[in-house]
């Protein structure tokens, strides 16, 4: 009687019960736990403690890492009983908890299926040294020395990989907490070409055309405004610099708002288009990142291109344009620009190597020398 009123006081606790349910369907270790829960590791270790002991949780060693998984208690008296009940209560449960429970637990495998040094077994094969970080990085050298905004940054992780290949890294967060563990991680990392800055991805504190590339990782789903969240992004980029958007697709997670503080559950494929088309951005490019069978999170990434400026000095010699009719026709002429002398009548339709044409450039040479070309930044 002692040893079942034992065991029912350790699943009294709800956060015990949740740990079994998700150790009857994967075996995980404590960092997967204390993402998945919520809870600080110390506590998801003192609960395995308690299941362990109560010979509910079985321990695994497997490549140096502590995997559990429910115990198999299927020829073990009370605890016989004790798992079918439970097996039936996980089968049945559909509540908030529960399903948010589950969403991060298929979040928790996506990154363990991406992760390359995860060991092999007798379906995969294990290759030393293969890693998705190694790939970003490699790939990094491919690119030439931009400068580059992370807004929305965080704690920094993507601005530090972006600062092994970037010239320079401008990081934008709105919390001072936040930025200071990003600093902090830079300087273990020793990154020193990042620059770090307080403010809100709807009202950024950078000049116009100040980057080369704007990037946006999984940071417009907490904008208060994510319309103008990305037209900041697109006024501080340069002509033709481009603005990409790492984001989550549309979904049914509310439970996100509450525990993360999203604002928004994700953005479907035409919205994300249509907020880079709104901002003025070309060629607009949606794709899926990352998607995982029965994950409920889908990555979504985005990207558009400023479009070049017209060069200031090609507008000026062209001047600006007005519409004349002549003959019941329409066609478009050009006002000389200031400073030009006019083309008379006579001469537009002779060539231009006519001896009056030649003089003509001469005297505009002469006097107000030649302009310097345009050029295109980006």
């Amino acid at each position: 009687m002692k040893e079942a009123a034992s065991l029912y006081r350790i699943l009294g606790d709800e956060a015990r019960l949740r740990i079994l349910r998700l150790l009857s369907a994967h075996r995980l270790n404590v960092s997967e736990l204390t993402r998945i829960l919520g809870i600080a590791q110390s506590g998801v270790s003192r609960h395995l403690g308690l299941l362990k002991d109560a010979g509910l949780v079985a321990e695994e060693r497997d490549g140096g890492f502590a995997y559990y998984r429910a115990a198999d208690a299927e020829n073990n008296g009370c605890l016989s009983g004790v798992h079918h009940l439970l097996r039936d209560q996980f089968a049945a449960q559909g509540d908030v908890a529960s399903r948010a429970d589950e969403a991060r637990l298929q979040e928790v495998l996506r990154v363990r299926r991406e992760n390359f040094e995860t060991r092999g077994d007798e379906h995969t094969q294990l290759v030393p040294g293969r890693s998705w970080a190694a790939w970003a990085r490699a790939l990094g050298h491919l690119l030439p020395p931009l400068r580059v905004a992370d807004l929305g940054c965080g704690e920094g992780y993507l601005t530090i990989e972006a600062a092994r290949w970037a010239r320079d890294v401008i990081a934008v967060d709105r919390s001072d907490a936040v930025l200071r563990r990003a600093r902090a991680l830079a300087r273990r990392r020793r990154a020193s070409n990042i620059v770090w800055k307080r403010g809100e991805i709807e009202e950024l504190p950078l000049d116009d055309g100040a980057v080369d590339v704007a990037m946006l990782s999984q940071a417009l789903h907490h904008a208060e405004d994510p319309a103008r969240a990305v037209a900041e992004a697109a006024r501080v980029i340069v002509p033709l610099g481009r603005v990409l958007v790492l984001d989550l697709r549309a979904h049914a997670q509310g439970w996100v708002k509450t525990r993360l503080g999203d604002r928004w559950l994700g953005f479907d494929d035409d919205r994300l288009e249509a907020l880079l088309a709104g901002a003025g951005l070309e060629d607009v490019r949606i794709g899926v990142g990352a998607r995982h069978r029965g994950d409920p999170f889908t990555v979504l990434v985005a990207s558009g291109r400023k479009p070049a400026r017209r060069s200031r000095n090609t507008a000026e010699r062209r001047g600006p344009t007005r519409t004349r009719l002549r003959a019941g026709s329409v066609s478009e002429t050009s006002e000389p620009a200031p400073g030009k002398l006019a083309l008379p009548a006579k001469l537009r339709g002779r060539s231009a190597k006519h001896p009056a044409r030649r003089a003509l450039r001469g005297a505009r040479s002469g006097l107000f020398g030649r302009a310097p070309r345009g050029r295109l930044h980006g």
